[in-house]
């Protein structure tokens, strides 16, 4: 079935993206509520929006602001920037008021991957009965990163940001180049095929293109971290929550995935040793360990 595009304002007047693709009417499980990580858009999860609906799940989608073909903040849009997490909460909020409540058929259902997953955790804190049930995979619950290096960046970061250079390029990002994309030596994927996903979407949609991050959103990313991991933060979050890890994860912590979980009084974790960061565009053999983590996720008793 064809996704249905459109978009809804902001509080700040933006425009965001989102899509919603039913499955057939004659049965349906539920809705899922689709988030995905930083760079991504839309169209990269097609293969898993029809599969969401191959299990009866209608689904909703949306592109972050500042990625996708959501309203960009800086004049090059190649830029990663937000100003706070507080404002990606607020988009979510509206998305669920104005797209999702008034027409989804319950239960509702989160899926979220990396940033998406941390911006649902916190959602989750702060609207306890938006949804049944939230499957994140490769949760950013905090970075990969060794200790005294994730000092150092933290920083850096808060020093870049005071002296004014909060929508400068975080040393080594730049814009999106095709040239850069390469398979051998990524760190998202191990499956050649689905790693062009992205790549041959920005080819047909060169809008879709997202470079690297600025000191804004690394700092704001910091700090929307420490919120999240701070004392009786994860704790007051009581919906049933699996979180699926990838195991060769060189993007996200896997060890913080596991301390939060420990934190989460419906949390549960699945870690796919074999897996890069994004489960979702992984092998058959990963993602059939996903789908079987789903289907007996979502069966379970509540």
């Amino acid at each position: 079935m064809t996704s249905l595009f459109s978009f809804f304002k902001t509080y700040d007047d933006l425009s965001i993206r989102y899509a919603v693709r039913p499955c057939r009417p004659e049965k349906k499980s539920g809705s899922i509520i689709l988030l995905g990580g930083r760079r991504e858009f839309i169209e990269k999860y097609t293969e898993t929006i029809t599969e969401l609906n191959g299990r009866n799940f209608d689904v909703y989608a949306m592109d972050w602001r500042g990625q996708g073909l959501s309203a960009r903040h800086l004049p090059n849009r190649h830029k990663g920037y937000v100003r706070s997490y507080d404002d990606y909460l607020e988009d979510l909020n509206r998305f669920f008021r104005e797209v999702i409540q008034p027409r989804a058929v319950l239960p509702c259902m989160i899926l979220a991957h990396s940033m998406g997953g941390h911006i649902a955790l916190r959602y989750l804190h702060d609207h306890p009965d938006s949804v049944e049930s939230a499957i994140l995979t490769a949760p950013m619950i905090d970075i990969a990163s060794a200790s005294f290096k994730g000092l150092l960046i933290r920083v850096f970061a808060r020093l870049a940001v005071s002296a004014g250079m909060d929508k400068a390029y975080v040393q080594g990002s730049g814009d999106y180049r095709a040239a850069d994309q390469n398979f051998n030596g990524n760190r998202l994927t191990s499956d050649p095929q689905r790693f062009m996903d992205e790549q041959k979407a920005i080819v047909a949609n060169p809008d879709l293109a997202l470079g690297g991050v600025t000191y804004g959103w690394l700092k704001a990313s910091l700090e929307s971290i420490d919120i999240l991991k701070g004392v009786g933060y994860p704790e007051a979050i009581r919906t049933p929550v699996l979180i699926v890890g990838a195991g060769s994860d060189r993007v996200v912590s896997v060890k913080a995935q596991e301390q939060i979980c420990d934190r989460l009084p419906g949390g549960r974790i699945r870690i796919i040793p074999q897996s890069r960061h994004e489960v979702l565009k992984e092998t058959d053999q990963v993602r059939s360990v996903f789908w079987q983590a789903f289907d007996r996720f979502h069966a379970r008793p509540r």
